[in-house]
């Protein structure tokens, strides 16, 4: 087998690989052979069909399944020669006919780049740390409570917390809304479904009141039309309802699997899963900075296209509806992010090599489980999970990614940012 290699980009290798012909037709011959021994064709015994037959039913396919393996298998042979690493599956061009003695190919593709030192010591990382109080655990209980609560009619005046149903319409200049008739609405005032005027316009209403009122939309409001305008806006109050929230009582703790209905179950229960999320923020929050100083730190670093390529796809793909083709024009934009992402992740890659870091199965296991506990049958998620070595693949690698980043901050400029619940689970500007 002769092989050469020719560098036709920074990453990209074109391997050129010859293997004598003869090897190709030997292999051809077996598996014809074996053919004629095994293959059942109407109108002939087991063993006896002619090797003529054999070689016309079957002859091309047997060439092209030979010819497929000896270049996978040379192909494998030829990057261990050559110390070569492809980056995804090579494209092969060949007649696949002999010449000379001989049949070539060729294979082109990108390898992994040649990595600098990675000076850990020097990365400025902001680490933020946080716990789970009392307080919050109070505050996910009223949370809890609004969601189950119930509304009931009433006669007086609407107030703040309460649900208002009405019809509306508003002018602005030579435009109208609805064109004709009222429009039919409904939100709890205070909640920040509606803009804080028009929750004022709605305070202090009774059902069946009807009034008229100049209102400023917002410059953001979702009819163009409105955005940005001053608006004579008219008013009729259909209905008001008055918020009940549910007592925090034993009922109320069965509604989420409490079976004995115990408070201080419930409240164990509510400060686990707040704990889960927060760890599992913190940690998003603590790779997202350790990735992002990599990036900008070796944003020079060659990267395979290919790679980019695929990860701006991904991104690209998420601001689109599933099924539906992404435009390029999106797929272009993700590209600057995409390469960050890229270079984020072989740095992170080479960082575990190099520092001979190996994955922590029981960090996989407590994942799992955590990833599991959200559903209904945990125990079939994990044996999804169990039974599925790319969902699996996924997870380790994830796992192996947190250790990487808390390796990061143990050995760079870590500075430790202290911050309440809210401020990590609900940062400003989110």
């Amino acid at each position: 087998m002769q092989v050469s290699v020719e560098n036709i980009g920074t990453l990209e290798r074109k391997l050129t690989v010859k293997f004598p012909a003869e090897r190709f037709e030997s292999q051809v011959s077996e598996r014809i052979a074996e053919l004629t021994r095994t293959v059942r064709l109407k109108g002939f015994r087991p063993g006896k069909v002619p090797l003529q037959v054999i070689q016309q039913r079957f002859g091309a396919q047997v060439r092209g399944e030979v010819l497929s393996d000896l270049i996978g298998s040379t192909l494998r042979e030829a990057v261990t020669q050559e110390k070569l690493q492809p980056i995804a599956n090579p494209a092969i061009d060949t007649t696949g006919q002999p010449e000379n003695g001989e049949i070539a190919y060729t294979a082109t593709f990108e390898v992994m780049p040649e990595f600098p030192a990675i000076d850990v010591d020097s990365l400025e990382i902001t680490q933020p740390v946080a716990e789970v109080t009392d307080d919050d655990i109070a505050k996910m209980i009223e949370t809890l409570r609004q969601q189950r609560r119930s509304f009931e009619e009433v006669q007086r005046a609407s107030a703040e917390s309460d649900f208002v149903m009405f019809e509306y319409s508003a002018e602005a200049g030579d435009y109208r809304f609805p064109a004709e008739g009222l429009e039919r609405a409904g939100s709890v005032l205070g909640s920040g479904n509606l803009f804080k005027a028009l929750d004022d316009a709605l305070v202090g209403r009774s059902a069946g009141d009807e009034f008229e009122t100049e209102i400023d939309f917002p410059a953001d409001f979702r009819n163009e039309q409105l955005a940005g305008k001053k608006a004579k806006v008219s008013f009729k109050i259909i209905r008001v309802q008055e918020q009940k929230l549910p007592e925090v009582d034993a009922e109320f703790a069965k509604l989420f699997g409490i079976a004995d209905g115990d408070l201080d179950s419930l409240r164990k229960e509510v400060r686990a899963n707040l704990e889960r999320e927060l760890k599992a923020t913190l940690m998003a929050r603590l790779k997202s900075e350790v990735a992002e100083k990599l990036a900008e730190t070796h944003a020079q670093l060659d990267v395979p296209k290919l790679m980019v390529q695929s990860e701006a796809q991904s991104l690209a793909s998420g601001s689109v509806p599933r099924g539906q083709q992404v435009p390029p024009q999106l797929v272009e934009a993700a590209t600057p992010m995409a390469r960050k992402r890229v270079i984020a992740g072989l740095l992170m890659g080479e960082i575990a090599r190099k520092q001979s870091l190996v994955l922590d199965r029981k960090r996989v296991a407590e994942q799992l489980a955590a990833i599991a506990s959200t559903y209904e049958e945990p125990e079939k998620v994990i044996e999804l999970y169990n039974g599925d070595p790319q969902l699996m693949s996924g997870l380790q690698n994830r796992v192996m990614e947190d250790q990487v980043a808390e390796w990061v901050a143990e050995h760079a400029k870590t500075t430790v940012q202290n911050l309440g619940f809210d401020e990590v689970m609900r940062p400003a500007g989110a």
